[in-house]
């Protein structure tokens, strides 16, 4: 599959972006359109911070944690489609990704336990509480919150690219969503549930949550949804 003009993403990641779901999924004519429709899903006009940059931090993060996980492939194929829906709408996002994954993945001849498997990891990404056991859960949730262990100024970016996703809620309708968010994530025993993420990002993104709760509480105009 051919790296296109991607305006999100330098032109040599769209690039390795592409070249990661080939590799994945191989180079067949189902698995190229597939991939191309995951890449135009993740390319809407509407997406501030569900781009390609943030499918390839995710799949970048995949790649730090791939030795915790059980199934890594079926990770990685949930990271293409955990967001390959996105409306802005929590809960039915997830929802229809996991059955576009069914759909999709199906037409590519994927093995059932398999698709079984990437379907429920999508579901995980609803509330990013993977089980005990669940080491797939786990890495793929850390992946996606590997954000919030980002430097001040990438997270600032971050939070300012999730409100302009939501730039239609009012701002004290979205400072009450995005405070719940933020306070039912901090208050959690951990955040990260890899022994690599809350060694190495567990820190810093309860830092940048505080910071960020504290902007919200006292109205602070960088009012950012849930990650």
């Amino acid at each position: 599959m051919k790296g296109p003009d991607r305006p999100d993403l330098p032109r040599e990641e769209a690039n390795l972006l592409a070249e990661s779901w080939s590799h994945l999924a191989g180079t067949g004519v189902e698995a190229r359109a597939v991939g191309e429709e995951l890449l135009d899903r993740w390319s809407e006009e509407h997406r501030r911070y569900h781009t390609l940059s943030h499918l390839w931090s995710a799949l970048r993060a995949v790649e730090v944690l791939r030795e915790e996980a059980h199934d890594v492939d079926a990770v990685r194929y949930a990271v293409w489609f955990h967001d390959a829906v996105y409306e802005g709408r929590p809960g039915q996002d997830e929802d229809e990704s996991a059955a576009l994954a069914e759909r999709l993945l199906s037409l590519m001849g994927q093995d059932p336990e398999r698709i079984a498997e990437v379907v429920r990891l999508v579901g995980v990404t609803k509330d990013h509480r993977p089980g005990p056991r669940d080491a797939d859960g786990a890495v793929l949730s850390d992946a996606d919150l590997s954000t919030l262990a980002a430097g001040p100024e990438e997270y600032l970016a971050y939070t300012e690219a999730v409100r302009a996703e939501y730039r239609h809620v009012p701002d004290e309708v979205f400072r009450a969503g995005r405070l719940g968010v933020l306070r039912s994530l901090s208050e959690a025993p951990n955040i990260f549930h890899t022994p690599f993420g809350r060694t190495h990002w567990e820190l810093r993104a309860r830092s940048n949550m505080l910071a960020e709760i504290d902007r919200l509480s006292r109205g602070g105009t960088e009012e950012p949804p849930s990650p």
